[in-house]
């Protein structure tokens, strides 16, 4: 029934607002170490992990032991987190923007609050549904 209810999708969106929340708190990271010596910003790279997580993949890869390798940027449980090199003509090597850092944090912010719109609209048709009005 659990399955009826709440299918892959759902799942899925559910996945997609776990790495958005990951995501804002290394931003948030990023951002508080701006004049951090050495500091490598940090990122998840969305593009692979979200096709994992809402199913869009045309031949996807299943796990089905701990031992196998996730794809190339982890898993949606697990995502490879990505440093961002500071470029050479930086005295500090601090690696963070932050410019490129509060787009992101916006970015991230405005696709969150979608994905949470979109998950309370499929529950109250579900509640509506259920209850029959």
């Amino acid at each position: 029934m659990r399955d009826l209810l709440f299918d892959r999708l759902h799942q899925g969106l559910g996945q997609v607002l776990d790495l958005r929340s990951q995501q804002a708190a290394i931003t948030s990271s990023n951002i508080a170490n701006t004049d951090t010596p050495h500091y490598k910003a940090k990122f998840i790279r969305f593009d692979e992990l979200l096709q994992q997580a809402v199913g869009n993949e045309e031949m996807p890869l299943h796990r089905t032991n701990s031992r196998h390798v996730a794809g190339l940027f982890g898993d949606t449980n697990n995502p490879d987190v990505e440093e961002i090199e500071a470029p050479p003509w930086v005295m500090d090597g601090n690696s963070v923007q932050l410019e490129r850092e509060m787009v992101r944090l916006k970015s991230n912010a405005l696709q969150f609050g979608g994905v949470t719109k979109g998950m309370s609209k499929r529950l109250s048709i579900m509640k509506y549904v259920v209850s029959g009005r």
